[in-house]
Parts: structure tokens; sequence; C-alpha cells
């Protein structure tokens, strides 16, 4: 996987975010910033984000993804 890859993934599931990848190869950190996290806890924010990368997670492909999930202004 790479960081476009990472990137694109997220997007797709919050079009209005702002996402930073830092990392290579299988360890990823990302920084999010949207409006889709409005009313979530912090677990809650990096549930659907997780739930992304669940295929690639399980077979080794990514091995460590940390996720910062804010909203605007956070």
């Amino acid at each position: 996987m790479n960081k476009e890859e990472v990137a694109r993934k997220i997007t797709e599931l919050c079009p209005d975010a702002v996402v930073k990848v830092r990392g290579e190869n299988c360890h990823f950190e990302v920084h999010v910033v949207s409006e889709f996290f409005q009313g979530k806890n912090s677990l809650q924010r990096q549930q659907p984000i997780l739930a992304l990368f669940k295929e690639e997670l399980s077979s080794g492909k990514l091995h460590a993804l940390s996720i910062k999930a804010r909203l605007p202004g956070e």
C-alpha cells in the first residue's frame, strides 16, 4: 500500500476530508479532518476508517495504521 491509496480510500468515505498521510510500506499515520465526525467520540471516529482497511490489516498488507480524526477547528 502507498500513501495515495490510503488517502483515496478515506476520501471515498469522507469526500470533504482533508487527509494527511505519513509513513510508507505497511505502516501509516493518518490525520483526517472532516465534518463526518460531528457528534462522534474518538473511538467512533476511528472505527469507520479502520473498517475501510479491514482486509489489508487482516491480510498483513497493512501492519499499522494510526488515526487522528478531528473536526474542522479542532
